[in-house]
């Protein structure tokens, strides 16, 4: 179903730049990123796991580079990689020069860090002639000494001077393909030098909160500091930092993105905690179909509720819904409408079943759509 505009927050005017065929910032949508934990030496390994992210959904990928064996192998996976990749560079101005002529889209590289004025223009000439943009990425646990000691610690305050003192380097070689970051561990120091570096620049702004947590941890403190900033209309691309399998990292991301209505993609299943009301069993069903409908990315919404209390409500503004009814039998709804009911056993791949039928006419109608 369509989402009035008054439900979305404002964006930030900020520039675009290109990673790769991606647009990132302006009025393009916001994207979602991860980054590799293979070894980038094993291209194998580190190919196979872009391939899941972007199967996952993930837009743009980052692989860090901290030797030769890393961006001779980034050689490789560049190339047959289904989304731009960026290079995670740190110190070494060479990974970065090797890095962008290797097929890197983007640096991520704080310029200030890699030595003279010689070696930032020879990055930014490599940049420059391979089209890769960059990325100017602060982070609390790093920051510059004389920025510290300045500013009493880790700061917001801080972070800003450290990122527009960044940028400045590579404004004054007229490169200015490049967003910023200024992350923190702590949700309300990023999200204090988030805030503070929009309203000091226009530049697009990579989010995040690093150095998260877990699995459940990290996504909360994501979620609360990622999703106070997209409402205010701060963010042109994520990534959510998580010690687990990177492929969550992109399955949070979206699901924060789909939560503020600023992109859809896959089933956003609606279920109920379920309670003693509940005529069936609400979390087993919707713990099987959001694995079984992992694999959809047309968006579309499902509701799973256990009994007639908010059920039918909330069948009315899904495209798929399922309300839970007496001996065994629960109602089935399509487009907002009660359609035919389907018994107890059989629910899962019924749902299953009406949800691909869907995706299929979907798809479908924008072939034709383009083909128009």
């Amino acid at each position: 179903m369509s989402t009035p505009d008054i439900l979305r927050p404002a964006r930030r005017k900020s520039r675009q730049i290109k990673v790769g065929s991606v647009p990132v910032g302006g009025d393009a949508p916001i994207t979602v990123q991860s980054m590799t934990n293979t070894l980038t030496a094993d291209a194998h390994a580190t190919l196979a796991q872009v391939s899941a992210l972007a199967v996952a959904g993930a837009d743009i990928v980052r692989v860090s580079c901290p030797d030769e064996e890393s961006t001779a192998a980034f050689k490789h996976i560049a190339y047959e990689s289904p989304v731009p990749l960026v290079a995670d560079i740190h110190f070494h101005y060479r990974r970065a020069i090797e890095a962008a002529e290797a097929g890197a889209a983007c640096l991520r590289i704080n310029p200030g860090n890699i030595g003279s004025a010689d070696r930032v223009r020879e990055v930014v000439k490599v940049a420059r002639d391979h089209g890769c943009s960059m990325r100017i990425g602060v982070n609390a646990g790093s920051l510059e000494k004389h920025l510290l000691e300045k500013h009493g610690g880790p700061t917001p305050e801080a972070m800003v001077e450290s990122a527009l003192d960044h940028a400045r380097i590579l404004e004054d070689y007229d490169f200015l393909d490049f967003k910023i970051s200024v992350k923190a561990s702590n949700v309300t120091l990023a999200t204090g030098a988030y805030r503070g570096l929009a309203a000091a620049c226009d530049y697009p702004l990579h989010l995040g909160i690093t150095e998260a947590g877990g699995l459940i941890g990290g996504t909360v403190k994501s979620s609360v500091g990622l999703g106070m900033l997209l409402w205010d209309g701060i963010g042109d691309t994520i990534r959510v930092s998580l010690a687990t399998d990177p492929v969550e990292e992109v399955r949070v991301g979206w699901e924060i993105l789909k939560s503020l209505n600023l992109r859809q993609r896959g089933v956003n299943i609606i279920a109920c905690p379920s309670c003693a009301r509940q005529q069936f069993n609400v979390t087993e069903t919707v713990g099987e179909l959001e694995q079984r409908l992992a694999h959809v990315d047309v968006p579309m919404t499902v509701s799973i509720i256990g009994c007639v209390v908010n059920g039918p409500g909330e069948a009315m503004m899904t495209d798929i819904g399922l309300t839970g009814g007496g001996k065994g039998n629960h109602l089935v709804y399509i487009s907002g409408s009660a359609d035919h009911k389907v018994a107890s056993g059989d629910i899962v791949e019924h749902i299953v079943e009406l949800v691909e039928a869907r995706a299929s006419e979907l798809k479908s109608a924008d072939r034709a759509d383009a083909a128009e």
